[in-house]
């Protein structure tokens, strides 16, 4: 269970590379999922549109959900959005670059999945069969309007006995797949041409600004995975702490035992310092509060008196002994 925690959490990671590849795996499953697909158009006058348009057009929604729900930014960039301002600012600039990197890797399987149902042309052949002029095909002349909205409704259908026999049924087909494939080549030219577009002229643009908006979501995202790793971090030897105190009396059986984490060697008080001060609920509480309403600003150059969290209004720099800031202070009194 551990390893498939860790393979999830790393595909969940911010890695570009990462991202790619699975928008790709993403792309390549959809195409797949396509061409195994049992496509039954019904062959009824009011259903071969809402199937036909279906099929074209709700599995594209459900992948570009999951092309959201993978990647892990998306619930970062959001939490980035409605965050309570406090003593950081947000800039727009960094929330409106995570979007559009979210949104393009969310939809290359969405845009695959369409192009490959266009260029096959089942989809659109099914759709709009029943929309096609029947004066442009002699097959259906000399019939009333009802028996050309039937004839028309099973052109998809080549097995139907109406439609065997019919000259102008893979008029009609040819008719409309030549439609469906000119307009998915249309759609991937267009794509590719925006693609070469913004390649070659983004160089042109602003860069210290695209650098800036880069650099601080990568950022933001590795903030949130080292808090919540601190986090773990401290839960777990919290935790060990309120264990040993509950069995005071086995404290020495149970180290012996190798129950204790590889901290506590070190001694009560080496815990003690890894436990940043904070030693019960109200404190912990009262921190991850702090943190999420009044987050401190981005200097890590700066210190601040330390208040005690009760009388606390703005969040504080914690830094250790090294200069840098850690996620806990070291003393809190409460």
């Amino acid at each position: 269970m551990d390893h498939f925690r860790t393979i999830f959490q790393y595909f969940q990671s911010n890695s570009e590379s990462v991202m790619n590849g699975i928008c790709g795996l993403l792309a390549l499953a959809s195409v797949k999922v396509y061409t195994c697909f049992d496509f039954s158009c019904p062959c009824l006058p009011w259903y071969n549109m809402a199937y036909g348009l279906g099929i074209m057009f709700v599995p594209p929604v459900a992948l570009f959900l999951c092309g959201l729900i993978l990647n892990r930014q998306s619930l970062v960039m959001l939490e980035e959005w409605r965050r309570p301002q406090g003593r950081r600012k947000k800039d727009l600039a960094v929330i409106r670059y995570m979007c559009s990197s979210i949104m393009q890797r969310a939809m290359v399987a969405p845009v695959v999945w369409i192009i490959v149902t266009l260029l096959d042309g089942k989809c659109l052949t099914c759709a709009f069969s029943s929309s096609v002029d029947p004066e442009k095909f002699v097959g259906f002349a000399n019939t009333s309007v009802v028996q050309v909205q039937q004839l028309l409704a099973k052109v998809p259908c080549k097995d139907d006995e109406l439609m065997r026999n019919n000259t102008s049924r893979k008029a009609v087909t040819r008719y409309l797949r030549c439609w469906s494939q000119a307009l998915g080549w249309s759609i991937l030219l267009i794509l590719i041409i925006v693609a070469f577009l913004v390649r070659w002229l983004r160089p042109c643009f602003n860069q210290t600004a695209l650098l800036q908006a880069r650099h601080w979501s990568n950022y933001i995202d590795t903030e949130q995975k080292v808090f919540e790793e601190t986090c773990c971090e401290h839960s777990r030897l919290f935790a060990h702490k309120c264990i040993l105190h509950f069995f005071k009396s086995m404290r020495e059986e149970i180290k012996l035992h190798s129950f204790s984490s590889p901290e506590a060697g070190e001694g009560a008080e080496g815990e003690e310092d890894l436990l940043r001060g904070i030693t019960d609920q109200d404190q912990v509480n009262k921190l991850l509060k702090m943190w999420y309403y009044e987050k401190p600003p981005l200097d890590v150059c700066q210190a601040t008196q330390r208040r005690p969290l009760g009388q606390e209004k703005s969040p504080l720099l914690w830094a250790d002994s090294s200069g840098t800031r850690s996620k806990f202070p070291q003393h809190i009194n409460v």
